[in-house]
């Protein structure tokens, strides 16, 4: 049985990575935090899954589960390494704490590099292992390619991604270990409901407290609409499996209007359609 690794199971697109590998037939090492969603987990899936208890910032418990994974795979190549865990932590650059800028690229940029480095031996660095090298999966965002306002600590976490994705594909080749890009727009998972919970008063008497919350609203009404997590493990599948992967998956509801288009546009009428929509004009 083929084995693949994914970061950040419990919820959303983990979740939906977990449910459509396993479908297929692939045994999935899934990270999670919490024992309770472990558990959770290997009720639902049974023996198509092993939790791995890591925190993607922590180097001693990423490399101590890279450990468990290799004891347990029998000298055979994972398939891949799905990078998907991630957080969201919203504010307008102006004020947001340097503190939470940092954990936002901790968690999102440096994480990942820190998942990678412990698993590529398991993909095919490791010339004791056999079969056919594995393929990295980046989870990256529209984000990564479209900043909007109050997500830059976001988009910038995103951007890095990306960046960070083009030098392994090509440092990588020498080792036939390909580096994949999926860039989602609005998917529809709990990270909603948490973004409804966040607690935004320390902007509440600043210029910017009108635009937040009608992005927030914005935001909210998009992303509950999205596509369902499944979409997106469809998609991680195809490009796990596919013979010539493209380097980067747009999935993007209303894919024209929201990706094709926004990326055309001269980005001063960008700007002033985002102004308008959010009260961000001068005058």
């Amino acid at each position: 049985m083929q084995s693949v690794v994914v970061t950040g199971v419990s919820t959303g697109i983990g979740w939906g990575a977990l449910k459509v590998l396993s479908s297929k037939g692939i045994h999935i090492f899934g990270s999670v935090r919490k024992s309770e969603d472990a558990e959770r987990l290997s009720t639902e899936f049974g023996d198509s899954f092993t939790p791995l208890r890591l925190d993607v910032t922590d180097e001693k418990s990423v490399g101590e589960a890279a450990e468990q994974v290799r004891e347990q795979i029998n000298g055979n190549n994972l398939l891949g390494l799905v990078n998907n865990a991630g957080i969201a932590i919203g504010g307008p650059l102006m004020h947001q704490s340097i503190a939470d800028f940092r954990k936002q690229i901790e968690v999102n940029l440096t994480g990942q590099l820190i998942v990678t480095q412990a698993f590529l031996p398991l993909l095919g660095t490791d010339s004791t292992f056999q079969g056919k090298p594995g393929r990295i999966i980046n989870i990256s965002s529209v984000s990564g390619k479209i900043t909007p306002p109050f997500l830059g600590a976001y988009s910038a976490s995103k951007c890095g991604l990306e960046a960070i994705s083009e030098a392994l594909r090509r440092e990588l080749n020498i080792y036939g270990i390909d580096v994949i890009i999926i860039g989602p727009g609005s998917i529809a998972t709990p990270i909603w409901d948490k973004a409804e919970k966040m607690d935004f008063s320390q902007y509440e008497n600043t210029i910017f407290a009108a635009s937040i919350q009608k992005f927030l609203d914005f935001a909210l009404k998009k992303g509950r609409s999205g596509y369902p997590v499944e979409a997106v493990g469809e998609l991680i599948w195809k490009t796990l499996t596919v013979a010539k992967p493209r380097v980067r998956y747009p999935i993007v509801p209303n894919h024209f209007l929201n990706w094709t288009i926004a990326r055309l546009l001269p980005k001063r009428v960008v700007d002033n359609i985002i102004a308008k929509q959010l009260g961000l004009n001068r005058d």
